[in-house]
């Protein structure tokens, strides 16, 4: 049983929330509002939540969140062709987006779906979420679980045509919003998934995939430009034998952002890469915290987290390889590593290994530090200028993790986004 002061905490989150019974929803829905009152929601105190305060993002009502006007910056992805998807403020905007049924895939809406008898998303909804609480709680996902109304449902069965873009739009400063996706791929299927937009002043989002044998995933979001916005996302992959599960994340701006991912590679030789760039400035504080579980043998991982910090901006990485005593031929690596550009911000780090295999290739490091002087010399001495000296061994230093996004015009324009901040942002 809760204890009060938890359990009056969660009454009052839940308090404004609908929670809508029945259906082939309901059997989770109410699965996952059993264990949130169980788990209560998270607390500074938790192991997982020491260097980041959850207060913001259990507060009764969702802090308030000015939109933003990114000016003359066209949107980021605009130059791929894509099947856009958007969403405003959590509300499903038809006008603007393309006909899902020119995807060449299998999409459904969570809303209309969950008003239909069965749906192949029953086997998933909520499912790697529940798995994924199991070492640790995750008391916002089960809490996305029980309410989410609304996001997307994709199956598929063959190579996607064009990336499926989910752009999500902020207009309301108050906005509070859950959005819940399931994603399917089956034996041999590929898909890549594109993510932008901030979404709401508060935003609580949960992606479910599940991977057959031999699927292949792309996942690459950017995280919007809005200086007030919070959010909380979660991503739960389960990966069969021989399936491949690349996501990277761009994110600039925000007071807070907490992005978790929990990866289990079931399947022999499987593969999830998982990587991210953060650049903060003034009242930032990003945490990724990463749990990835080898099962099957002869699989890869690899996490690559780089964040550049300055004015007291905070990054937080929590990052862990667990290896079952099955998974022998083992490949896991980890990196996590800030640039500091001033002496007033912060990176805190927990990196994990714990390894019950005896046949495994297993590393993990973490460092902080400030611009290799002796570099800027370097390029000074050549004639560049301070500051372009200072874009281009921030660029350097963000390299690896954007080298993990294997479609090079989406990388090309990440690198694009990442010089205009650095610009917007000198001195």
């Amino acid at each position: 049983m809760l204890p009060k002061a938890r359990a009056d905490v969660l009454s009052a989150r839940i308090a404004g929330l609908s929670f809508v019974p029945g259906g082939w929803l309901g059997a989770a829905r109410e699965d996952a509002l059993s264990r949130l009152g169980m788990m209560g929601l998270p607390a500074r105190r938790d192991e997982y939540w020491r260097y980041t305060d959850p207060a913001d993002l259990i507060a009764a009502a969702a802090p308030a969140a000015a939109t933003f006007d990114a000016g003359d910056e066209p949107p980021v992805f605009d130059g791929i062709d894509r099947l856009k998807l958007v969403f405003v403020d959590g509300v499903f905007d038809a006008a603007a987006s393309d006909d899902p049924a020119l995807a060449g895939v299998e999409i459904d809406r969570l809303s209309t779906a969950a008003l239909t008898d069965i749906h192949w998303a029953r086997e998933l909804y909520g499912v790697l979420e529940a798995r994924g609480q199991n070492p640790v709680a995750r008391p916002l996902a089960a809490l996305n679980t029980a309410f989410a109304t609304e996001g997307v449902l994709i199956r598929v069965t063959g190579r996607a045509e064009r990336p499926i873009s989910l752009i999500y739009t902020h207009a309301s400063e108050t906005s509070d919003v859950a959005l819940h996706h399931c994603i399917r791929l089956e034996a041999g299927a590929e898909l890549t998934v594109l993510e932008n937009g901030p979404a709401a002043a508060r935003f609580n989002k949960v992606m479910e995939v599940d991977l057959a044998e031999g699927a292949r995933f792309h996942h690459i979001r950017a995280q919007g430009r809005d200086h007030e916005r919070r959010a909380a996302t979660h991503v739960f992959a389960r990966l069969a034998e021989g399936a491949r599960f690349k996501s990277f994340t761009l994110t600039a701006n925000g007071v807070l952002t907490r992005n978790e991912v929990v990866i289990e590679l079931l399947g022999n030789e499987a593969s999830a890469h998982v990587a991210g760039a953060a650049v903060g400035d003034g009242q930032f504080h990003h945490d990724d915290t990463v749990f990835i579980t080898h099962e099957g043998r002869g699989c890869e991982s690899r996490q690559v987290f780089k964040k550049v910090l300055k004015n007291g901006a905070v990054g937080v990485f929590q990052g862990k390889i667990l290896v079952r005593q099955t998974a022998q031929k083992t490949d896991g690596y980890q990196i996590s590593q800030s640039l500091m550009l001033d002496e007033d911000s912060q990176f805190l780090a927990k990196p994990e290994l714990e390894i019950y295999a005896d046949d495994v290739k297993c590393s993990h490091g973490s460092t902080s530090g400030a611009i290799d002087e002796t570099a800027l010399f370097y390029l000074r001495a050549r004639g560049v200028p301070e500051k372009a000296a200072q874009s281009l061994l921030v660029l350097a230093f963000l390299a690896e993790a954007i080298q993990e996004i294997a479609d090079e015009a989406i990388a090309e324009d990440i690198r694009q986004r990442l010089e205009n901040w650095l610009s917007r942002h000198e001195g």
